[in-house]
């Protein structure tokens, strides 16, 4: 049986100086005898009764702030449109966000923020490099890393027999680098500042050879020469008589490997059959590879730092 309950709920003004006015309505209760208790009692009241805490009747809080609400279901970021930002970028890796946003149409914000955080993708400048490479010139660096990683893995004293040599400029004078010149700087100090300097004029070519034991041989071209293959010729012969004296062991055994770089004056005929003649093995280097010159790295760049 449906009961009818009349309970006096007051509502208060929006003025303090109005009386409450108390308006009735009418709750039904779908059980017979449940008795509806009737409050009076103000908002201010009913937080009290939030903020403090009544077991018996309503659960207590311990901040007073908002609780975190779902908010607005976001439109612009859904996998359709993230799924076609990326499309977009791998189609044209140089395209611009603007460019992406009007293609996809979504805004420009939103386009950045995809980007940035959702894909991850940044914008980098490109690296120069002496050259691009051909696909059968990178399957040449590949096949000669392969084979480089077998020797030295089947012979662990392999690296040890290497010599290994390189050219490079001397300046008279070098500019010093922005790296040279950085300094430790506080918050609220500006970036040290470094005027820019073109590089002497007076250079001269320095061809050097090193192993695992410190230099081998070293020698200076003539101002203003380069290397060619007759000049070459003239540098090996003077490096098989510093091995000679600097290093007994190797010379005496014939087990010391000549590492160069594949330039036309060390791939020259008659540098091949020089090399062929006195059985010098040569460890093998790929084209357009100075990233795999020990001395570029190991010793040319640090020294020219210090």
């Amino acid at each position: 049986m449906e009961v009818v309950e009349m309970i006096n709920i007051q509502v208060y003004p929006a003025t303090e100086f109005e009386k409450p006015n108390r308006t009735q309505y009418s709750v039904h209760h779908d059980d017979e005898g449940q008795q509806a208790e009737t409050r009076r009692r103000s908002a201010v009241e009913l937080f009290c009764d939030k903020l403090l805490g009544d077991s018996t009747k309503l659960k207590g809080r311990e901040e007073t702030a908002d609780n975190e609400r779902s908010g607005r279901l976001s439109t612009s970021t859904t996998p359709e449109k993230v799924g076609k930002v990326l499309e977009l970028v791998h189609e044209d890796r140089r395209t611009t966000v603007r460019e992406v946003a009007e293609k996809a149409g979504i805004s420009f914000g939103s386009t950045q923020s995809i980007m940035k955080d959702i894909l991850g993708v940044r914008r980098l400048n490109a690296v120069l490099v002496p050259k691009y490479l051909t696909l059968d010139q990178k399957n040449a660096r590949k096949e000669t890393a392969i084979l480089n990683i077998e020797a030295t893995t089947n012979d662990s004293e392999l690296l040890k027999r290497v010599i290994t040599g390189d050219e490079t400029w001397i300046y008279g004078f070098d500019s010093e680098t922005t790296q040279q010149a950085s300094e430790w700087r506080f918050k609220n100090e500006p970036r040290p500042k470094k005027a820019r300097k073109a590089p002497s004029k007076v250079k001269v070519m320095l061809t050097v050879f090193f192993d695992y034991q410190g230099i081998a041989h070293h020698e200076f071209q003539q101002q203003g020469s380069t290397i060619t293959a007759d000049s070459y010729l003239g540098v090996l012969r003077r490096l098989r008589e510093a091995i000679r004296q600097k290093r007994p062991e190797l010379w005496r055994s014939k087990s010391w490997i000549l590492h160069h770089d594949n330039a036309p004056a060390q791939t020259a005929l008659k540098i091949s059959k020089f090399l062929q003649d006195h059985s010098t093995s040569v460890f093998p280097q790929p084209p357009y590879s100075p990233d795999l010159a020990p001395c570029d790295f190991f010793l040319l760049e640090s020294s020219k730092k210090s």
